[in-house]
């Protein structure tokens, strides 16, 4: 099969480059931002194809590397184009297959192949990409196909349904983008103490980094330490208290959660008190 992009930003340079090393067929790039599809054609040696029409006819496979409110423009171009027999592909976590409507009626496939990673460089990403699982949703005939071709490559494929991907999506963002948000939160903390830059850099190189490598070998419930795994009341009513009002929401939540996990480590111990508690500081107004 040959592989053709449309779109040449992080996700299309890292699969092309990606798919070019382990062998696969990539006819090139189209873009509407010509450089940047002379670029990525140029990074994987494959070609840069000016118009739609031509990455169509050189293509076997389609794949929309573009972001995902654009998904649905191009679409509506590509089924202008004679694409019969075509299977055409998107990457979006949170998108299905649905966004390709009456695409049977033009005899072409539509499939949402989106690999569970974080791209953070168009450049260097496809090195280390060959660590993440994928998902792929679509048409019956060609996704078993799609599958053994990622297989092929070294990478995990789970299969999933259209109505999984919403919640699916939401999944990725929770053990990727939030851990964002919990790292700006503790980072602002350690700043309002008085800490450096220097230090705050070294907290997330190991405290946090180190928890989360712990939490991906291990699993939450062998990783969880802390006050609240502990049963400690005085020490988690405390924290709360010095909060402001959105952290001590956020603190209450996550405490919430992982009592649930703490219940499953110490199913002797009794968490109740501890549950009332983040519920009343939670609701402490300013």
């Amino acid at each position: 099969m040959k592989i053709g992009f449309i779109g040449a930003g992080r996700v299309g340079f890292t699969l092309g480059k990606y798919f070019k090393e382990h062998g696969a067929d990539v006819s090139g790039y189209h873009s509407r931002d010509p450089n940047s599809a002379r670029e990525a054609a140029g990074f994987t040696n494959t070609e840069y194809f000016a118009t739609l029409e031509q990455v169509v006819m050189a293509s076997d496979v389609l794949f929309i590397t573009v972001p995902d409110t654009m998904i649905g423009s191009v679409w509506s171009s590509l089924k202008t184009l004679s694409i019969a027999n075509k299977l055409i592909c998107h990457c979006s976590g949170v998108l299905s297959s649905g966004v390709f409507d009456q695409i049977d009626q033009k005899q072409a496939y539509g499939y949402s192949v989106h690999p569970f990673f974080a791209i953070a460089s168009k450049r260097t990403s496809y090195q280390e990409i060959s660590q993440a699982f994928f998902t792929l949703e679509g048409n019956e005939k060609y996704l078993h196909t799609l599958k053994q071709f990622i297989e092929h490559l070294g990478n995990p494929v789970h299969i999933i349904t259209e109505r999984q991907k919403i919640k699916y999506h939401a999944a990725a963002v929770f053990l990727s983008n939030h851990l964002a948000a919990l790292a700006t939160t503790g980072s602002k903390l350690l700043a309002e103490c008085g800490f450096g830059e220097e230090f705050i850099a070294g907290a997330l190189k190991t405290l946090f980094l180190y928890q989360c490598m712990d939490i991906a070998n291990n699993g939450p419930e062998k990783a969880l330490t802390g006050p609240l795994e502990r049963n400690d009341q005085v020490t988690v009513q405390k924290h709360m208290e010095c909060l402001e009002k959105n952290e001590r929401q956020l603190y209450g939540l996550l405490s919430k959660q992982l009592i649930e996990i703490a219940k499953k480590k110490h199913p002797d111990s009794d968490y109740t008190k501890m549950d009332a508690l983040i519920t009343k500081e939670m609701g402490i107004s300013e």
